[in-house]
């Protein structure tokens, strides 16, 4: 009994890590990449559009990276 219950509550703390990588790179997203995008069309930014498709790719790249080690830290639940 006591290594299932173990068992469960490293699978919940696997969720947990994994959660908050997903939500990072959610934020990563809207921060990064929808903000940005929408300043430069309501011309609320100031940013060349060379600087602004840079910023955009790179924060793009952090939330799909992010994303994917959530996906790899869902690796280590236990059946």
């Amino acid at each position: 009994m006591d290594l299932v219950v173990n068992k469960a509550a490293r699978n919940e703390r696997i969720k947990i890590t994994a959660t908050w990588f997903n939500g990072a790179a959610v934020a990563a997203l809207a921060v990064g990449c929808f903000a940005p995008i929408v300043a430069f069309v309501t011309s609320t930014a100031h940013i060349p559009l060379r600087n602004l498709n840079l910023l955009v790719r790179a924060r793009f790249f952090l939330s799909v990276s992010l994303h994917w080690a959530a996906r790899k830290v869902l690796r280590g639940i236990e059946e």
